[in-house]
């Protein structure tokens, strides 16, 4: 994919720099989107125009030389870093380097990512060169609208998603309940053995995660609480589920809460608002509308119904106690916010809609889609019905 860049050409020009750097590895997805290139150890890509990469060593100059969409690739010996180590250090010696290779395409100024190394940006200032860190993000905004392409990467990874949380549901409602516990193949099933399951179908489909939730009673009450340990019958459990292509590295994201018995009246009218809440929030979302406009939607359920939000009240530690959304995309978490003081939605951003309630006396309940903004709506890549009791 060859991303639109022009933003970022008219960023520099207003901001009279003549360059933007970044060092870091790809798993900084700014880096990942510029340079193109996935390698593990930190790596520095100039953007002048056009794309550069410079490796302090040569472990991935051929394979940048094949995959990197950059228009050079060079490498630390290519501007005497040896020699440079040898006669200064290796932190000023490397700050020679790199100040030489900028010299090379005439760059005597750049802008950085807000999360520069500072050692680095003392550095290049030590040489001379001007180095200012950008507030605005530049290249993580660019990213926050993706691509048709982008779309469907996510789009894929949604698939393998959506087959992950059906055998997490299948495991649950195949279990059987002993003592209010709920068990599987004779032993208690816990949140960890259900966690495996979706680690293992997401392989299957080429993706991965670090982590899941998998969360049952007071666990679920805790938006991020992870959950462990065995299952209860008649609680809520919180399956939210978040891999990333293994291909493509993009992000899909996806909550829905299950209940294997009998749920209380209170967890069912839990559930049905939050369901409520989230088509009320699905609705609000097109072109022009604000992230703020979108989480009122679902706070605007939830206070109607006498049930706190963070926006009725700032202090509230029950009720609805997080933002509606999310950018999606290279990161799981990113750009734009739906939440409060979120500005414009645009179309090609991919984002989240996810209400939840919260309360250690009940459990938790929270769902999940995950959209794409369109010209004159959204297009939900979600494709896995709700259903709580199971």
């Amino acid at each position: 994919m060859e991303p639109d860049l022009s933003a970022l050409d008219e960023h520099l020009h207003r901001l009279d720099v003549d360059g933007y750097l970044i060092e870091a590895d790809s798993e900084e997805a700014d880096q990942y989107y510029l340079s193109g290139f996935d390698a593990p150890d930190p790596f520095v890509t100039l953007y002048d125009g056009a794309v550069h990469l410079l490796f302090g060593r040569s472990l991935e100059y051929g394979r940048a030389l094949r995959e990197a969409r950059a228009e050079t690739v060079e490498r630390g010996s290519d501007y005497d870093y040896e020699r440079r180590v040898e006669a200064h250090g290796r932190h000023e010696g490397w700050s020679r380097t790199l100040a030489a290779f900028l010299r090379a395409y005439g760059v005597e100024s750049v802008a950085t990512p807000p999360r520069f190394p500072l050692q680095t940006a003392d550095g290049l200032r030590g040489q001379d060169i001007a180095v200012q860190a950008d507030d605005e993000g530049v290249v993580t905004e660019i990213r926050a609208s993706k691509a048709d392409e982008e779309v469907e990467y996510v789009r894929r990874a949604q698939r393998a998603n959506e087959a992950a949380m059906g055998r997490a549901e299948a495991l649950l409602a195949g279990a059987t309940v002993e003592s209010g516990v709920l068990h599987h193949e004779g032993e208690p099933l816990t949140s960890e053995r259900v966690k495996e399951e979706i680690e293992v179908t997401l392989l299957r489909h080429g993706c991965a995660l670090d982590e899941t939730i998998v969360a049952c009673g007071t666990d679920a009450a805790d938006p991020h609480e992870r959950g462990s340990g065995p299952l209860a019958a008649g609680e809520p459990i919180i399956v939210d589920i978040f891999p990333r292509s293994k291909q493509t590295r993009y992000h899909a994201d996806m909550t829905r809460t299950f209940c294997r018995g009998d749920p209380t009246e209170t967890v069912r009218e839990w559930y049905d608002l939050t369901a409520e809440a989230k088509q009320a929030a699905l609705a609000a979302v097109e072109p022009g509308a604000t992230g703020e406009a979108v989480h009122a939607a679902a706070c605007d359920v939830y206070e109607a119904a006498g049930l706190p939000t963070l926006r009725a009240d700032p202090t509230a530690e029950t009720g609805f106690i997080h933002s509606t959304g999310h950018g999606v995309g290279l990161e799981v978490h990113e750009l734009p916010h739906v939440a409060e003081n979120a500005g414009e939605l645009r179309p090609g951003q991919v984002i989240t809609i996810e209400p939840g309630l919260y309360d250690p006396e009940v459990g938790g309940i929270r769902l999940e889609d995950i959209v794409v903004v369109t010209a004159d709506g959204y297009e939900n890549l979600t494709d896995y019905e709700e259903s709580l009791a199971i």
